[in-house]
């Protein structure tokens, strides 16, 4: 896991000063090591996180001949599987960026739909570029202009007051010099909804447990977010029979409900469970922090950061990557406002829509809090093959009722596999779980007076403060970032519906 900035134009060398203070914005994403290139019409950087061949995998990476190279930020879960094939090149390294470099070489722009992981690459093809971003958009990029170049970054942080503008790079897309901007990847609608509860089942469990197991691929400490969760517990069970020793972490504020249900499924796993209780003061302390790492000040994605932010710091201590329960909520409507939906294929396209959207939610809030404290985050639900069979299932059998609570599919695949006060508990948000939501939603409300409101909500901009917590979220982030040329997914998700957030 990385953190990368790209110039690409005729005036790039004029920028390479600046490549050090851009990656400086960074180092969080990427504390082990730096790497620079410039040359011709390129400037690029790279501030890295070891993960896989920790020695030897230090970007950018060339090809034999140095006349491609390639900076990445993420991971290729069957980079093995390609690399055989690519048996015809000399790799330098054990790193799963360089199969990316070669399977270029070998396929040029349809290389990236073989690509089955989370990333953000950009490589350079002798004066050409290639930039790509995955399918779901799990890890960040954003683009921006100046001076006649491209600019590219993991994080907005890093653009922030050097091009002119900021925009998100679209998941699923990818940018060729020579082809322009493409989208080679859409959730596919299916023609033939999967209807049998009992198979469907089996085939869950087989699935999600492939998911899991390739996302173990590491060669640093790997552990999980334990919430006490349908979904993260279920993400814990199946990866500690791959484990002697599995770390498993929880947070919340005393007495919350999440750390009991958490100790609960660790007592039973076996995990070696680590938890930190965290106070008001804390949270109040730490705002500011989650809030620039975050770079949004969506109340519902600030109150579900705080705590991601705490575990994430409490799992640093331990373990460089971590397995996390997101994405579950989307792809079963989990989220409590599918209780109110009755037509099945209304269900379907609202799943597909916000699963497509958490690019700028869920899976944000989790790659800032987790890169903030220099760890990976790993979301096994939103692996593409299951993504695909699960949105291809009757929606019918994905609706609550008074006979099925919500993700009774997910619930029946799984029995056994955790007690069953667990896996048949309610589901709670994550920060109202760990006790903060409200908490920290009544002390923003406290800070905003009535008329300050008022004067804020003038028109100004596409800039729209609609409460009081979120205006004082927006003056904690306007401390950080300027709001002229920023994206307006800063804010919120555009649509008719942000959801809660799911749990760990």
């Amino acid at each position: 896991m990385c953190g990368i900035v790209v110039v690409y134009g005729d005036n790039a060398r004029r920028w390479a000063p600046y490549l050090d203070t851009m990656l400086g914005r960074l180092s969080h994403r990427g504390p082990d090591d730096q790497g620079i290139y410039v040359n011709g019409n390129i400037a690029l950087g790279q501030k890295r996180l070891s993960i896989i061949d920790v020695a030897g995998g230090r970007q950018p990476i060339f090809n034999e001949d140095g006349q491609k190279c390639i900076i990445c930020n993420g991971e290729i879960y069957n980079h093995l599987a390609l690399r055989n094939e690519l048996s015809q090149h000399r790799f330098r390294t054990n790193s799963d960026t360089e199969v990316i470099l070669h399977l270029f070489e070998e396929e040029g722009e349809d290389s990236v739909s073989r690509l089955d992981g989370m990333f953000a690459f950009v490589v350079y093809d002798g004066g050409d570029i290639f930039v790509a971003r995955d399918p779901l958009g799990i890890k960040p990029l954003y683009q921006g202009r100046k001076d006649g170049c491209l600019f590219f970054a993991s994080e907005i942080k890093a653009l922030e007051g050097v091009v002119d503008s900021i925009q998100e790079f679209p998941a699923g897309h990818y940018y060729s010099s020579k082809s322009g901007l493409l989208q080679y990847y859409n959730i596919p609608q299916t023609s033939h909804y999967e209807q049998d509860a009992d198979r469907i089942a089996a085939t869950l469990r087989e699935k999600l447990t492939k998911a899991v197991r390739k996302r173990l691929m590491s060669d640093v400490p790997l552990g999980v977010f334990l919430s006490g969760g349908i979904d993260s517990s279920i993400v814990a069970a199946v990866a500690r029979e791959h484990f002697n020793k599995l770390h498993s972490f929880s947070v919340g504020m005393e007495g919350a409900t999440d750390l009991i249900y958490a100790r609960k499924v660790a007592d039973f796993l076996g995990t070696d469970h680590h938890e930190y209780i965290y106070s008001r003061d804390e949270v109040v302390r730490v705002l500011p922090h989650v809030i620039y790492h975050l770079e949004s000040f969506d109340p519902p994605l600030v109150r579900s950061a705080i705590p991601t932010y705490f575990v994430s710091r409490l799992a640093s201590d331990y373990v460089k990557v971590i397995l996390t329960g997101e994405g579950s909520d989307e792809v079963f409507a989990g989220y409590h406002y599918f209780k109110q939906i009755d037509e099945e294929e209304t269900l379907h396209e609202e799943s597909i829509r916000i699963i497509s959207g958490l690019h700028n939610l869920n899976l944000q809030r989790v790659d800032r809090a987790t890169m903030a404290h220099s760890i990976e985050g790993r979301v096994p639900f939103l692996d593409l093959d299951f993504v695909e069979y699960a949105t291809a299932i009757d929606p019918k059998l994905k609706l609550a009722d008074e006979e099925r609570m919500e993700k009774w599919l997910l619930r029946k695949a799984f029995a056994g596999y955790l007690p069953d006060e667990v896996l048949w508990r309610s589901k709670a948000e994550f920060a109202d779980g760990c006790g903060s939501a409200r908490l920290i939603a009544d002390f923003a409300q406290s800070e905003i007076s009535d008329d300050e409101l008022e004067r804020q909500k003038r028109p100004s901009g596409h800039i729209q403060i609609s409460s009081k917590e979120e205006l004082y979220y927006f003056k904690l982030f306007h401390d950080f970032f300027s709001t002229q040329g920023l994206p307006q997914t800063i804010g919120r998700w555009i649509g008719s519906y942000l959801p809660e957030n799911s749990d760990q």
